[in-house]
């Protein structure tokens, strides 16, 4: 065993104890996914299968929530309690694959986008990425919504408040062109938080903006920097459970503290 990897080990144990210590409240969980069955080695990249056992068990232990009605929820200070299921970027996989899977199941999604993606046809780092008509086929039912994640997977913590309204504005233009609806709903970039200009931006924009952080939102102080919690091809169906649940929010809270660091010198 690695040393990472043993420090990873290490963590999980000590956030499953301090889950049993201290019972999670209910609120509002929300998972982030990234790729399901692009058949990468990418750690993020769930086999279809695995996917679709995550749904079924959501579909029968959950109450699965869109994002509007979850937000709306914190907003009013009477949280629901139930999990939203949520992707990043806008790779083809999560149209052709995922998307799919959820609307057999009848549940609700969300994707925060990379609007530069539809158009360049791939993402900056090179992965497939949807096109806008695949898109608006996979949000016609009214179940999958896209939501923003800048133009071009700018990370916000470094830029001035010209660049990041820049991107902030052609990622709400593009969604709104090509999908006839503004989006409501951000997500930084790598999880990392945007400096105060940018944070002011986003607010000034957008209904929620979601950071990381495992465990539940339960109020309205949430909706600018909603907890998310990732999903890996690693998890298997027990611990998938824990993460749905709300669980491992001493890890989370590590993730969250180590992004800006890990990332402080990169822009996308």
């Amino acid at each position: 065993m690695s040393l990472r990897s043993g420090a990873a080990t290490a963590v999980r144990r000590a956030a499953l104890l301090t889950d049993r210590m201290v019972p999670t409240r209910p609120g509002v969980t929300v998972l982030i996914y990234h790729r399901v069955g692009a058949g990468t080695d990418s750690p993020v990249d769930l086999p279809a299968a695995q996917f679709r056992a995550q749904v079924e068990h959501l579909a029968a232990h959950h109450r699965v929530l869109s994002l509007d009605d979850a937000t709306a929820s914190l907003a009013a200070g009477t949280p629901a309690h139930g999990v939203v299921i949520t992707f990043d970027d806008g790779t083809t996989d999560v149209v052709d694959v995922a998307a799919p899977i959820l609307a057999e199941a009848g549940l609700p999604s969300t994707l925060y986008l990379v609007t530069s993606a539809p158009g360049a046809g791939v993402l900056p780092w090179g992965a497939p990425a949807a096109s806008w008509a695949a898109l608006a086929d996979a949000a016609a039912g009214g179940r999958f919504t896209v939501a923003s994640h800048t133009h071009d997977h700018r990370l916000l913590h470094r830029t001035s408040a010209a660049e990041a309204a820049e991107q902030l504005d052609r990622s709400i233009d593009a969604i709104t062109d090509h999908l006839g609806t503004a989006p409501a709903h951000f997500a930084y970039p790598k999880a990392v938080p945007g400096n105060r200009a940018a944070r002011t931006a986003v607010a000034a924009r957008f209904r929620s903006a979601a950071l990381a952080g495992h465990g539940v939102n339960r109020t309205a102080r949430h909706l600018q920097h909603l907890r998310r919690v990732p999903v890996s091809r690693g998890d298997d169906l027990a611990m998938f459970a824990v993460k749905a649940a709300g669980g491992l929010r001493l890890e989370g809270a590590l993730r969250h503290l180590a992004a800006t660091p890990r990332y402080w010198n990169r822009t996308t």
